[in-house]
């Protein structure tokens, strides 16, 4: 299966303004009526965009990175990343790997993601998001 490009593009820079607490960015690439499940905050589904911007300016404030333990410089990565497109309708499942550099080394935290983004008058909108917990295997070392 080939990579679509503009699904791809589009769903790093939603990513990315998600990242850097960028409400303007987040509000560009997602639709107003917004439905997601976020495992570690409660086992209801949330709808619309202010529980996000409280979080998003919570963490500006602090300089955090949303999906991140602890404040430092973060990155992040697709793992697995696979974009289903249907006409203007496309999903991208992937494991979100958010990677911060601590003090004491390099913190890993991780989840599966689905996103669904719909083309709405010529522009893509992330529309729901689904995430489940990754856990990690025992090391044995």
């Amino acid at each position: 299966m080939s990579m679509d490009n503009e699904v791809h593009e589009f769903l790093l820079k939603h990513l990315q303004g998600i990242m850097t607490n960028d409400i303007a960015s987040y509000h560009e690439t997602t639709s107003e009526d917004l439905t997601l499940y976020e495992w570690w905050v409660t086992p209801h589904r949330l709808d619309g965009l202010p529980f996000h911007e409280f979080m998003m300016n919570s963490n500006a404030e602090r300089g955090a990175v949303f999906g991140a333990e602890e404040t430092g410089k973060t990155r992040f990565d697709l793992s697995n990343l696979l974009i289903q497109r249907y006409g203007d309708t496309a999903i991208a499942s992937y494991t979100l790997l958010i990677s911060t550099a601590l003090g004491t080394g390099v913190q890993v935290a991780a989840h599966n993601e689905s996103r669904v983004m719909v083309k709405l008058n010529g522009d893509w909108k992330v529309v729901h998001v689904h995430k489940s917990p990754a856990y990690s295997a025992s090391h044995v070392g």
